[in-house]
């Protein structure tokens, strides 16, 4: 790249049509790796300057210049800053090397070869060298116990890994081999690269031959200059012969990997996300501890993931048939996004998609379900539970039938958590039609008066199924909320709400749900029917009991259903006698 710069301006250098390359051969005899460029050289003082620091500092200097390096704002020591200036990675040569000979020759016409050589005892030597062309050349001596780094395959896999993106040709072995690809689509204008390019690179990344749902390339140059080609694939397994083992994106830097999987450049929910990102901000020779502290990351991860959260919103708004493909498969990643989102949750609101009981097969958002409500709706109404074909049939939802009221259905293990930050869309509550204080248009007061003189006439009904019940149930009473079933479980006041209950039911499976308030609908036919059996008739206890396990079973709460059968097949012989 200097040597590049350098002839914008200035042709009088060493070979000026020299190809801009490395080479890397292997001599598995020796025991040597050569790897040479034609760039623009150092003269002798410049390999002193270079490559001797450490040499001369020694390492007590570079622990020196560590503790008096200015500190970041966590107050730590930015090591990061450090680390490079004083030939710390070359010098790791030596974990392998028995010594190491470097040999240069500048571009300027008029320098002389130089080599440099060092065993890694803290002193080198130098002196002149022969070599006609232009550029450095590295030597390595291999140790006995190092040589599996010196053979033609390992550095193949190792420029493949690391360095498929250089801008300039790697070639391996004594012919034309190039082996590393050389262009990187994401630093591409995306004007430039057409939807085939970007699915031919997807199937590179990740063997999947499927094309993804969508693809997002993104180009910044402020706050930070980076680069980034992401995809969302069509499903969230991993195929066998994927070539992505874990959730992570690639981050280079300066088109050198530097991490196969990043998971700090994305939150949690985000992680099935795949492709890479390309910063110049981040040094080459950063480790994984100091990429996990940089500032620049915090940054990336911002921009990322506004970028991912903007593609599938467009996906959302514009390829609907497309969007519900990507919520079957991924619902759950956006759900638990609502629970784990610390700073901005509402920026998921618009994802959701729910089926209801006005549309139990069709996925409705909230914004459509917004639109659908009833002229005198105030709040945003659901119900929970284990099973959708179940939940149709909850006797919570006699309420919401009489107001032809739509509810959202969410029947899934994660629905509990989401629950937990997802309260409010858009200036409408969002409210469990289970709650015992639901909030509902007022009746009129005739109505409200019959209810009143019909719990009161129903005062001996509610007196046996106290007694039946006993400390099984906190209370027994009768609502107006109820016109097709003829009971229902709530929670007592005070109690924990069914979300957190079903969230502590799914972490521990020790947890107690609390005991609840039995409602009787005083309409139903078989509360009527049952306060007029005779108090010692058989059938009240084993009708009573039966409400209340029917209850317990519509709420998933039942401990042993099968414990029921020999009650019902009583009540059906008493029934045909």
């Amino acid at each position: 790249t200097r040597i590049d710069f350098e002839m914008l301006a200035n042709r009088d250098v060493l070979n000026p049509d020299a190809e801009l390359a490395i080479h890397i051969t292997v001599d598995p005899e020796e025991k040597v790796l050569t790897i040479s460029d034609t760039g623009i050289g150092m003269t002798r003082d410049e390999l002193i300057t270079n490559l001797g620091t450490i040499a001369q500092s020694g390492a007590q200097e570079f622990l020196n210049a560590a503790q008096e390096s200015k500190k970041d704002e966590t107050g730590q020591s930015n090591l990061s800053d450090l680390i490079g200036q004083f030939g710390v990675g070359f010098y790791s040569a030596f974990m392998v090397a028995e010594w190491v000979r470097v040999v240069s020759r500048s571009y300027q016409p008029e320098a002389q070869a130089a080599g440099w050589y060092c065993t890694g005892d803290g002193t080198f030597t130098i002196e002149p060298a022969q070599k006609e062309t232009r550029g450095t050349e590295v030597i390595v001596k291999f140790k006995e116990d190092a040589f599996e780094f010196a053979d033609e395959n390992s550095m193949r896999e190792i420029v493949r890994r690391h360095s498929d993106f250089i801008p300039f040709p790697i070639y391996i072995g004594d012919g034309d081999e190039q082996v590393n690809r050389q262009t990187a689509i994401w630093r591409q204008s995306p004007r430039e690269v057409k939807e085939e390019d970007y699915n031919d690179f997807y199937k590179q990344l990740t063997l999947d031959y499927v094309p993804p749902l969508a693809h997002a390339h993104l180009m910044v140059d402020a706050p930070v200059q980076m680069y980034a080609l992401l995809y969302i694939p069509s499903k969230a397994e991993r195929g066998m012969f994927s070539l992505r083992r874990e959730d992570g994106l690639k981050l280079f830097a300066r088109k050198v990997l530097i991490q196969e999987y990043n998971k700090d450049l994305l939150p949690e929910y985000l992680g099935f996300v795949q492709g890479v990102v390309d910063s110049e901000d981040l040094p080459l020779n950063v480790s994984r501890e100091s990429v996990q502290s940089n500032l620049v990351m915090a940054s990336l991860k911002k921009l990322i993931t506004s970028k991912v959260l903007d593609t599938l919103t467009e996906m959302a708004e514009n390829e609907e048939e497309k969007y519900e493909q990507f919520w079957v498969g991924y619902d759950r990643y956006i759900k638990q996004g609502v629970a784990m989102e610390g700073s901005d949750p509402e920026a998921l609101y618009g994802l959701l998609r729910f089926h209801t009981t006005t549309k139990p097969d069709v996925w409705t958002s909230l914004d459509v379900y917004n639109e659908r409500m009833k002229p005198d709706q105030e709040d945003i109404f659901y119900i929970m539970g284990d099973d959708e074909g179940s939940l149709m049939y909850s006797p919570h939802l006699d309420v919401s039938r009489h107001y032809d009221y739509e509810v959202l259905l969410m029947a899934d293990p994660v629905d509990a958590f989401m629950l937990t930050r997802l309260h409010e869309y858009k200036d409408h509550k969002i409210i469990n039609v289970a709650s015992a204080d639901l909030r509902l248009p007022e009746e009129d007061g005739e109505e409200d008066a019959d209810g009143e003189k019909e719990a009161s006439d129903n005062a001996h009904i509610l007196e046996r199924f106290k007694s039946q019940l006993g400390e099984r149930v906190t209370d027994v009473r009768m609502t107006e909320r109820l016109s097709d079933s003829p009971a229902r479980l709530v929670d007592p006041e005070g109690a924990l709400n069914q979300e957190m209950q079903r969230v502590y039911r799914l972490m521990n499976q020790d947890f107690a749900a609390p005991k609840k308030v039995l409602e009787l609908n005083p309409r139903h036919t078989i509360i009527k029917r049952l306060s007029e059996l005779p108090d010692d008739d058989v059938r009240s206890p084993m009708i009573i009991d039966q409400i209340y396990e029917d209850a317990l079973l519509i709420e998933g709460l039942h401990p042993d259903p099968a414990s029921m059968i020999r009650r019902i097949q009583e009540l059906m012989e008493s029934a045909l006698e």
